[in-house]
């Protein structure tokens, strides 16, 4: 009965303190919220730099050709497109090849060759930067799996009229394109990193799929160095322009939709590769983060013991089960919060958006216990898989091709 009653009150504790962090995150939501509908409103004016838009490829994914075209349609003046393979006998070539022929603008195809001693998909940006012509002033960097709106290029480079500004950044918002477990759960997954970007741009990271910076920033903060030996683009990106002292402006009109397809062995993959990549290259975000997740995980757990075991016993559990709910709650509606941003931040998809909301106020609820699962595996190794080739990750300034 005593060890019944510690446990009881280790539980009011704990799910006094999940209910104070959540409560806070819900007001911090509601300001992220704010920022976003306030950047919707903003006109990004008539700046319209030479720009070359950087995208690396690799492989065959659902709408690689939707993907590739939507990068050659924007509305923006005087701009460039560079796919970069590593090889020309990647299967995703004839794709590439076939949408750069038919772009109306100017579209270019790199052979950037295999790497060493670095991943590859920064090998494969850093041969194109190395290839691009002087009179270039904006470097954009996208990924294939992503399919950005037809006024993304103007919006993300609009606000480098400021010469102050390091880079702008924004992030995936990813739909499944089927109803299986592991793309509905990778689409969970992926939802709560949206708010970790916000106004507050010294904490802000770049996100290698949609991040536009001055080519003479881009020289001056050392970005290629840091390239050097890494396996993470973004992460060096925004060590260097941290180490600069410049600024990162998250820019959520630029929101890019990425259409996913993926099993279980898919997912894991992809959710302990980024769970690792940030433990290597941001480990003080790793550790906080992992604590979190724990944190909460056991607290519901163990509310969950402790109201089943009342029950049983004849106790009264009320006061238990709704300790143990209200952070499940409060967790909802910060997921409510970002699907409202979202629909908002992409009209054309609103439908499908409110149709599949129910992922990330139900579902998401319980993604906690997937990110501690990366984190728990993420302590115990350095080796990743990303598109085929293993790595090890050594350090952000060396990395090791174990086999490709």
């Amino acid at each position: 009965m005593l060890f019944s009653a510690d446990m009881e009150n280790l539980f009011i504790f704990l799910g006094v303190v999940q209910i104070l962090v959540g409560a806070y995150l819900v007001y911090d939501g509601v300001k992220w919220l704010a920022y976003v509908r306030r950047r919707a409103s903003t006109d990004p004016g008539f700046y319209s730099p030479r720009t070359a838009v950087l995208c690396p490829c690799k492989g065959v994914e659902p709408g690689l050709e939707r993907n590739l075209s939507a990068l050659c349609e924007f509305d923006h003046q005087n701009y460039e497109v560079f796919f970069i393979l590593a090889s020309e006998s990647d299967p995703a070539a004839n794709i590439v090849n076939r949408v750069a022929s038919q772009a109306r603008g100017k579209a270019h195809v790199v052979v950037a060759g295999a790497a060493q001693e670095c991943g590859e998909k920064v090998n494969n940006l850093r041969a194109a930067i190395q290839q691009l012509r002087e009179d270039f002033e904006i470097i954009v960097f996208a990924d294939s799996d992503g399919r950005p709106g037809h006024s993304w290029l103007r919006r993300l480079t609009g606000p480098l009229m400021d010469s102050t500004i390091g880079a702008t950044t924004t992030m995936r918002w990813l739909i499944p394109n089927k109803d299986n477990p592991a793309s509905i759960l990778l689409a969970a997954w992926n939802a709560p990193v949206l708010t970790m970007l916000g106004e507050n741009t010294a904490k802000n990271f770049c996100w290698g799929g949609g991040t536009a910076i001055r080519k003479s920033v881009f020289e001056q903060s050392g970005v290629m160095d840091d390239w050097q030996h890494s396996v993470s683009d973004d992460y060096s990106m925004t060590t260097a322009l941290q180490r600069a002292g410049r600024p990162i402006v998250f820019l959520p009109e630029c929101l890019t939709v990425s259409y996913v397809e993926t099993d279980f062995a898919g997912l894991m993959e992809f959710t302990n590769r980024q769970i690792l990549i940030t433990r290597v290259y941001s480990p003080k975000l790793w550790a906080i983060a992992g604590a979190t997740h724990l944190l909460f995980c056991v607290t519901i757990l163990l509310g969950i013991f402790l109201a089943v075991a009342d029950l049983l016993a004849g106790r009264p559990a009320l006061q238990i089960a709704a300790l143990a709910f209200l952070p499940l709650l409060l967790a909802a509606i910060r997921g409510a919060l970002r699907v409202t941003a979202v629909q908002e931040m992409l009209p054309p998809l609103k439908a499908q958006i409110q149709q599949q909301s129910w992922i990330h106020l139900l579902l998401g609820v319980w993604i906690p216990y997937l990110y501690t699962n990366n984190f728990l595996t993420s302590a115990v190794t350095r080796k990743i898989r990303w598109r085929g080739i293993r790595y090890e990750l050594i350090s952000p300034q060396q990395t090791r091709i174990i086999q490709r």
